[in-house]
């Protein structure tokens, strides 16, 4: 490479650093918190992600926010039992009809909605908030229970 004569990269200290760290941020403000409220994990992005299988089993101690429209609400996906319905663009607006002291998990179609509702929440005060990773695709690939759904979905 050195008789290449080519300049040194632009980024190449910060970069080289970065991947033997994983691309993790060296300073993470959210993984400091270590949430007690569940087994959760952080992503790069720094949202939280609740794993499917334990929303179910706690489903009577989370608020679990569904913030696709109304019709993918009631579509052949169906939703999760006791699911409170706000679409993501109505969310800002509404953050007071949710309970700041009992966990919220968030959910969509695939995970990319519901994770920028985790963003809102959280910039609303909420603290225990978590994305369901892979929406209802992934609950409904896992047999999870639902209301409201189709069997051709």
């Amino acid at each position: 490479m050195d008789n290449l004569g080519l300049p040194h990269p632009k980024q190449m200290d910060v970069a080289v650093p970065a991947n033997l760290r994983c691309g993790k941020p060296e300073a993470c403000s959210l993984s400091n918190e270590n949430p007690e409220w569940g087994p959760l994990n952080l992503t790069f992005a720094g949202i939280w992600e609740a794993p499917p299988q334990w929303v179910e089993e706690n489903l009577s101690d989370l608020q679990v926010l569904d913030v696709r429209e109304a019709a993918e609400f009631d579509g052949p996906l169906g939703h999760i039992p006791d699911a409170q319905l706000i679409p993501l663009g109505e969310l800002g607006e509404r953050t007071q009809e949710l309970d700041e002291n009992r966990p919220v998990v968030a959910v969509c179609r695939a995970g990319g909605r519901s994770a920028q509702a985790t963003n809102i929440l959280r910039k609303a005060g909420f603290t225990k908030v978590a994305n369901l990773p892979g929406g209802m695709l992934r609950w409904r690939a896992l047999n999870l229970s639902t209301v409201g759904f189709s069997q051709d979905a």
